[in-house]
């Protein structure tokens, strides 16, 4: 731990602004000299208790309820106490300012100061310490600052699970038996001279393709948690006037975007947030592409291309009712192949044909056929977006997971199979699949935090709420 780990800490644990509840957290080694001089007495570990709240000289600031929690049973490991009082933002800045106040008091029974170097918290700073304090591992950690932040209902629940240990479950058990086919290879390393071939009698090779299935699985399921968590961005664009604000107002079902039948009337990027299954799907809406010499028009125009470039999906939006127009047809076939010049490999396109109501015979197209003024056609597209963004249905044990969950996964089974080639090998490579082996659990380890840099853990914990 660093020096700022062993610092009791302060903080005002509920959101900012006015409510009918708000929490004051202290955390520290040792508490109850201070909780005697705070409140003028002891508290029991784990009981509420009401009572006043009084400022240096006796004054009341407010009237709440007290709870201490004696180490190690609490949320950080550590001595903690909550006063929770009225959720008036002055109420709850006095009450601070008092915490930190009798911290610098004597303590009658030592002639020291009751809490020795108390300070406001850093961001995260109270989980962070759980974590420190084995009360939780990194991956729950991060579980809570996505239940905080879950915009739907399935991505709440899919981090709940996370912070009930069911993804770091999953890593424990593969850790485990990657612990055991490790210990394998080294008694084989270890002992050459033995007559005995440990990997074949132990079943080494059906181990590791054990292992290697179970980590797809995995992987396959942390994916879907990360997808929960971010989402996918999708642009929508086309020509002036194919209906890119109508398809984002039908959607989202409402009036964000202004609609006319003017061409260039959407200057600038309009994005709105919507789920389909549970999953958030980031729609932008973007100026229409066409040659123009208005500034405001082409600076709209350059923001198009740049929000393309950054979207996992675009749409390319074609207009039906001008589908036979020569000059439209053209203009439509430039943009296509501007489109799939500018574009990433990574980023799907996805063909679709709009105003089928102005249209009742139009010809089959590729891609998705829907009207945004009707509806129809809408809920085609919404699986075509979930389709490509790789969405399956969620299980009963569905995981909150992150970007940097799904990574380390695939490095271990990268890890995983350059060791099924050297386990092909034998004794040749025996040194070689050791090696992989171990960096296949450092992979899984990061996950946990059980092998993490402090660089890390920063950046981690640095997203998280002051007082959380």
């Amino acid at each position: 731990m660093l020096a700022r780990h062993h610092d009791p800490i302060v903080a005002i644990a509920t959101a900012a602004g006015r409510g009918a509840v708000g929490i004051v957290r202290v955390s520290a080694k040792r508490l109850v000299p201070f909780v005697q001089q705070l409140l003028g007495r002891t508290l029991r570990a784990r009981e509420a208790t009401y009572l006043p709240f009084c400022d240096a000289s006796g004054a009341p600031i407010d009237t709440g309820l007290a709870l201490y929690f004696a180490a190690p049973h609490s949320f950080t490991g550590e001595d903690v106490l909550e006063l929770q009082a009225h959720g008036g933002p002055v109420v709850l800045q006095l009450l601070l300012a008092r915490c930190l106040e009798a911290a610098t008091q004597t303590d009658p029974a030592t002639g020291q100061p009751c809490l020795v170097g108390l300070r406001l918290a850093e961001a995260g700073e109270f989980s962070e310490r759980a974590f420190l304090n084995d009360k939780i591992d990194l991956a729950q950690a991060e579980a809570i600052a996505d239940l905080i932040d879950a915009s739907t209902e399935a991505a709440a629940r899919s981090a709940s699970q996370s912070l009930a240990g069911v993804f770091s479950g999953e890593i424990h058990a593969l850790r485990d038996a990657l612990i055991h086919l490790r210990m394998l290879v080294e008694a084989t390393l270890d002992f050459p001279e033995e007559d005995i071939d440990f990997l074949r009698k132990a079943d080494a090779q059906g181990q590791l393709d054990a292992l290697l299935a179970r980590i797809e699985s995995v992987l396959q399921r942390a994916s879907q948690g990360a997808l929960l968590r971010q989402g996918i961005t999708v642009v929508i664009a086309g020509q002036p006037n194919a209906g890119k604000s109508s398809l984002l107002n039908a959607l989202a079902g409402a009036e964000l975007a202004i609609v006319t039948p003017i061409a260039g009337t959407t200057r600038d990027r309009v994005q709105q947030t919507i789920q389909i299954e549970g999953v958030p799907i980031h729609v932008v809406d973007t100026a229409g592409l066409r040659p123009s010499d208005d500034m405001v028009e082409q600076m709209g125009i350059a923001r198009t291309w740049e929000a393309m470039e950054g979207a996992d999906a675009v749409l390319f939006l074609h207009d039906l009712t001008r589908s036979d127009a020569p000059e439209y047809i053209a203009a439509d076939a430039v943009l296509a192949s501007a489109i799939a010049e500018k574009l990433s490999k990574n980023v799907a396109l996805i063909d679709v044909w709009n105003k089928a109501d102005a249209v009742p015979h139009h010809g089959a197209h590729a891609g998705v056929t829907l009207s945004a003024k009707t509806g129809a056609g809408l809920q085609d597209l919404r699986q075509r977006l979930l389709q490509t963004a790789g969405w399956q249905a969620p299980g009963a044990g569905t995981f909150m997971a992150r970007e940097r969950h799904v990574q380390a996964l695939r490095r271990v089974r990268a890890h995983m199979q350059e060791a099924a080639l050297h386990l092909a090998a034998q004794a040749q490579a025996l040194d070689l699949l050791a090696e992989e082996l171990r960096l296949a659990q450092n992979s899984l380890a990061e996950i946990t935090g059980e092998f993490s840099s402090d660089d890390l853990l920063g950046v981690i914990f640095s997203q998280f709420c002051i007082g959380k």
